[in-house]
Protein backbone atom coordinates (compact mmCIF):
# COMPACT_ATOMS: atom_id res chain seq x y z
CA UNK A 1 0.00 0.00 0.00
CA UNK A 2 1.43 3.35 -1.05
CA UNK A 3 -0.04 6.21 1.00
CA UNK A 4 -0.74 9.15 -1.27
CA UNK A 5 -2.09 12.67 -0.71
CA UNK A 6 -4.69 14.08 -3.05
CA UNK A 7 -3.79 16.81 -5.51
CA UNK A 8 -5.36 20.14 -4.61
CA UNK A 9 -6.93 20.83 -7.98
CA UNK A 10 -7.68 24.45 -8.89
CA UNK A 11 -11.01 25.61 -7.53
CA UNK A 12 -13.49 26.78 -10.12
CA UNK A 13 -12.58 24.19 -12.72
CA UNK A 14 -15.61 22.54 -14.35
CA UNK A 15 -16.52 18.92 -13.65
CA UNK A 16 -15.41 16.61 -16.46
CA UNK A 17 -18.35 14.72 -17.92
CA UNK A 18 -18.55 10.93 -17.82
CA UNK A 19 -20.80 8.00 -18.52
CA UNK A 20 -19.90 4.82 -16.62
CA UNK A 21 -21.37 1.41 -15.74
CA UNK A 22 -23.24 1.33 -12.46
CA UNK A 23 -22.71 -1.57 -10.06
CA UNK A 24 -25.91 -0.88 -8.10
CA UNK A 25 -28.54 0.26 -10.64
CA UNK A 26 -31.39 -0.27 -8.18
CA UNK A 27 -30.16 2.68 -6.10
CA UNK A 28 -32.14 5.19 -8.18
CA UNK A 29 -35.09 5.46 -10.54
CA UNK A 30 -32.96 5.88 -13.66
CA UNK A 31 -33.07 3.29 -16.42
CA UNK A 32 -30.19 1.37 -17.98
CA UNK A 33 -26.77 0.25 -16.86
CA UNK A 34 -24.89 3.51 -17.27
CA UNK A 35 -24.91 6.74 -15.31
CA UNK A 36 -23.69 10.10 -16.56
CA UNK A 37 -22.88 13.30 -14.69
CA UNK A 38 -25.73 14.93 -16.61
CA UNK A 39 -28.19 12.53 -14.99
CA UNK A 40 -27.84 14.66 -11.86
CA UNK A 41 -28.29 18.12 -13.39
CA UNK A 42 -31.02 18.95 -10.89
CA UNK A 43 -28.81 18.40 -7.83
CA UNK A 44 -27.84 21.43 -5.72
CA UNK A 45 -24.31 20.04 -5.59
CA UNK A 46 -22.48 16.88 -6.60
CA UNK A 47 -19.93 15.03 -4.48
CA UNK A 48 -17.63 12.75 -6.47
CA UNK A 49 -15.76 10.22 -4.33
CA UNK A 50 -13.02 8.14 -5.94
CA UNK A 51 -13.06 5.01 -3.84
CA UNK A 52 -12.67 1.25 -3.99
CA UNK A 53 -13.46 -1.87 -2.02
CA UNK A 54 -10.14 -2.89 -0.54
CA UNK A 55 -8.41 0.33 0.58
CA UNK A 56 -8.24 0.60 4.40
CA UNK A 57 -8.63 4.38 4.16
CA UNK A 58 -11.94 3.95 2.31
CA UNK A 59 -13.07 1.23 4.70
CA UNK A 60 -12.29 3.60 7.57
CA UNK A 61 -14.74 6.26 6.33
CA UNK A 62 -17.24 4.02 4.51
CA UNK A 63 -19.98 3.80 7.16
CA UNK A 64 -19.72 7.48 8.05
CA UNK A 65 -19.76 8.38 4.36
CA UNK A 66 -23.00 6.46 3.91
CA UNK A 67 -24.47 8.43 6.83
CA UNK A 68 -23.28 11.75 5.40
CA UNK A 69 -24.60 10.85 1.95
CA UNK A 70 -28.00 9.93 3.37
CA UNK A 71 -28.13 13.20 5.31
CA UNK A 72 -27.10 15.50 2.48
CA UNK A 73 -28.84 13.73 -0.38
CA UNK A 74 -32.04 14.65 1.49
CA UNK A 75 -30.87 18.27 1.08
CA UNK A 76 -30.35 17.97 -2.67
CA UNK A 77 -26.70 16.93 -2.79
CA UNK A 78 -25.92 13.99 -5.09
CA UNK A 79 -23.11 11.66 -4.06
CA UNK A 80 -21.40 9.50 -6.71
CA UNK A 81 -18.80 6.82 -5.95
CA UNK A 82 -16.29 5.91 -8.67
CA UNK A 83 -13.86 2.98 -8.57
CA UNK A 84 -10.95 3.43 -10.98
CA UNK A 85 -8.60 0.73 -9.71
CA UNK A 86 -7.11 -1.88 -12.02
CA UNK A 87 -9.50 -4.77 -11.30
CA UNK A 88 -7.31 -7.26 -13.13
CA UNK A 89 -4.51 -6.84 -10.60
CA UNK A 90 -6.88 -6.08 -7.74
CA UNK A 91 -9.88 -8.39 -8.21
CA UNK A 92 -11.41 -7.21 -4.92
CA UNK A 93 -12.23 -4.03 -6.86
CA UNK A 94 -13.88 -5.85 -9.78
CA UNK A 95 -17.38 -4.99 -10.94
CA UNK A 96 -19.14 -7.93 -9.27
CA UNK A 97 -17.36 -7.20 -6.00
CA UNK A 98 -18.43 -3.57 -6.31
CA UNK A 99 -22.03 -4.74 -6.57
CA UNK A 100 -21.57 -6.92 -3.49
CA UNK A 101 -20.00 -4.05 -1.55
CA UNK A 102 -22.73 -1.59 -2.52
CA UNK A 103 -25.40 -4.03 -1.32
CA UNK A 104 -23.51 -4.98 1.85
CA UNK A 105 -23.07 -1.35 2.88
CA UNK A 106 -26.39 -0.10 1.46
CA UNK A 107 -24.71 2.61 -0.57
CA UNK A 108 -27.35 5.32 -1.11
CA UNK A 109 -25.45 6.62 -4.14
CA UNK A 110 -24.45 5.17 -7.53
CA UNK A 111 -21.21 3.19 -7.44
CA UNK A 112 -19.60 3.44 -10.88
CA UNK A 113 -16.69 1.62 -12.49
CA UNK A 114 -14.07 3.63 -14.38
CA UNK A 115 -12.43 0.66 -16.07
CA UNK A 116 -10.46 2.80 -18.56
CA UNK A 117 -9.23 5.04 -15.69
CA UNK A 118 -9.80 8.02 -17.98
CA UNK A 119 -12.27 9.64 -15.57
CA UNK A 120 -9.79 9.49 -12.68
CA UNK A 121 -7.17 11.06 -14.90
CA UNK A 122 -9.53 13.84 -16.04
CA UNK A 123 -10.48 14.67 -12.46
CA UNK A 124 -6.88 14.50 -11.27
CA UNK A 125 -7.74 11.85 -8.70
CA UNK A 126 -4.70 10.21 -7.15
CA UNK A 127 -5.85 8.33 -4.06
CA UNK A 128 -8.79 6.62 -2.41
CA UNK A 129 -10.71 8.29 -1.03
CA UNK A 130 -10.32 11.42 -3.18
CA UNK A 131 -13.27 13.78 -2.81
CA UNK A 132 -14.44 16.54 -5.18
CA UNK A 133 -17.46 18.80 -4.57
CA UNK A 134 -19.07 20.73 -7.43
CA UNK A 135 -21.64 23.49 -7.04
CA UNK A 136 -24.88 23.89 -8.97
CA UNK A 137 -22.94 25.15 -12.01
CA UNK A 138 -20.68 22.09 -11.65
CA UNK A 139 -17.62 24.15 -10.84
CA UNK A 140 -15.17 22.75 -8.28
CA UNK A 141 -15.68 24.30 -4.84
CA UNK A 142 -14.07 21.74 -2.54
CA UNK A 143 -11.47 19.03 -2.84
CA UNK A 144 -9.85 17.34 0.07
CA UNK A 145 -10.32 15.19 3.09
CA UNK A 146 -13.43 13.66 4.62
CA UNK A 147 -12.10 14.52 8.06
CA UNK A 148 -8.86 14.46 10.07
CA UNK A 149 -9.14 10.83 11.23
CA UNK A 150 -7.19 7.94 9.77
CA UNK A 151 -7.35 4.15 10.12
CA UNK A 152 -6.61 3.24 13.75
CA UNK A 153 -6.57 6.93 14.61
CA UNK A 154 -10.03 8.15 15.50
CA UNK A 155 -13.57 7.42 14.37
CA UNK A 156 -14.55 8.86 11.00
CA UNK A 157 -17.25 11.54 11.13
CA UNK A 158 -16.96 13.51 7.90
CA UNK A 159 -16.56 16.84 9.66
CA UNK A 160 -14.61 18.56 6.88
CA UNK A 161 -16.94 17.45 4.11
CA UNK A 162 -20.05 18.27 6.15
CA UNK A 163 -18.75 21.75 6.95
CA UNK A 164 -17.99 22.34 3.28
CA UNK A 165 -21.46 21.21 2.23
CA UNK A 166 -23.12 23.30 4.97
CA UNK A 167 -21.27 26.41 3.82
CA UNK A 168 -22.13 25.72 0.19
CA UNK A 169 -25.81 25.09 0.84
CA UNK A 170 -26.14 28.04 3.24
CA UNK A 171 -24.19 30.72 1.35
CA UNK A 172 -23.28 29.35 -2.07
CA UNK A 173 -19.56 29.53 -1.32
CA UNK A 174 -17.01 27.63 0.77
CA UNK A 175 -14.64 29.74 2.87
CA UNK A 176 -13.18 27.06 5.16
CA UNK A 177 -9.57 25.93 4.92
CA UNK A 178 -9.29 22.86 2.73
CA UNK A 179 -6.88 20.03 3.49
CA UNK A 180 -5.81 17.28 1.10
CA UNK A 181 -7.23 13.81 1.41
CA UNK A 182 -4.94 10.88 2.05
CA UNK A 183 -5.22 7.22 1.19
CA UNK A 184 -4.01 4.40 -1.00
CA UNK A 185 -2.82 5.40 -4.43
CA UNK A 186 -5.17 4.57 -7.29
CA UNK A 187 -4.04 1.25 -8.74
CA UNK A 188 -3.13 2.35 -12.24
CA UNK A 189 -2.85 0.07 -15.22
CA UNK A 190 0.53 0.05 -16.98
CA UNK A 191 1.09 3.38 -18.70
CA UNK A 192 -2.03 5.02 -17.22
CA UNK A 193 -0.60 6.71 -14.12
CA UNK A 194 -0.48 10.50 -14.39
CA UNK A 195 2.91 12.09 -13.94
CA UNK A 196 1.95 13.40 -10.48
CA UNK A 197 1.03 9.91 -9.18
Amino acid sequence: MAVTESKMAELGTPAPTFELPIANPGVDDLQGTLRALEDYDNAEAVVIVFMCNHCPYVKHIEDAMVDVANEYQDRGVQFIGICSNDAEKYPADGFERMTERAMEKSFPFPYLQDESQNVAREYGALCTPDIFVYDQDRDLVYRGRFDETRPNNGEAHGGDLKKALDELLDSGTIEMEQHPSMGCNIKWKPGKAPSAA
